[in-house]
C-alpha cells in the first residue's frame, strides 16, 4: 500500500467564516490553525497548502481566560541596543488593531518557514462583523458548539 501525496490539482480550498464574539482566544486559534494547514482533511498533506481560507469575523470580542489580559506580554525588538518593547494584551485589545490577538495567536501555532507564510496568508481576521469575502460564500462554522468550553460564560 502507497502512502497518498496531494498534488496541486487535488486540493479543493473552502471559506470558512467564523464569529469569534465571546469565544476563548487560544482554542479558537487552535481550531483555525488545524483548518489553515489542512489536518482536518483525509487529503493532508505535510508539504502542501490543502487548508482552507479562513475569515474571523468580531475578533475584539474574543476573550482571555484568567489574568491573561492583564499579565500575557506581547513583545517585539526596535532593532537597536536595549530596544526591546513589550504591551499587555489588554493594550492590545484596547488599542487601534484589536484583530492582532486573534492573528499572533494563530501566527504561532503555525510551522514557521516558507508554507506556513503561505498558510497565514490564507487567514482573514476582522475587528468588527463586516467583511469583504461575501462573494466567496464562506461556510459559517459554529466553534462554540464544537465544546461548551470554547466560548466563555459570564
Amino acid at each position: 500500500m502507497k502512502t497518498y501525496s496531494a498534488k496541486p490539482a487535488d486540493i479543493e480550498k473552502k471559506w470558512i467564516l467564523i464569529d469569534a464574539e465571546g469565544l476563548v482566544v487560544g482554542r479558537l486559534a487552535a481550531i483555525v490553525a488545524t483548518r489553515l494547514r489542512g489536518k482536518h482533511k483525509p487529503t493532508y498533506t505535510p508539504h502542501m497548502d490543502c487548508g482552507d481560507n479562513v475569515v474571523v469575523v468580531n475578533a475584539d470580542k474574543a476573550v482571555l481566560t484568567g489574568n491573561k489580559l492583564d499579565q500575557k506580554k506581547y513583545y517585539w525588538h526596535t532593532g537597536y541596543p536595549g530596544g526591546i518593547k513589550e504591551r499587555t494584551a489588554r493594550k492590545v485589545i484596547e488599542g487601534r488593531f484589536p484583530e492582532r490577538v486573534v492573528e499572533k495567536a494563530v501566527e504561532r501555532m503555525l510551522p514557521r518557514g516558507p508554507l506556513g507564510r503561505q498558510q497565514l496568508g490564507n487567514l482573514r481576521v476582522y475587528a468588527g462583523d463586516e467583511h469583504p469575502h461575501a462573494a466567496q460564500q464562506p461556510e459559517t462554522l459554529d466553534i462554540a458548539a464544537l465544546n461548551p468550553k470554547n466560548q466563555r460564560s459570564a
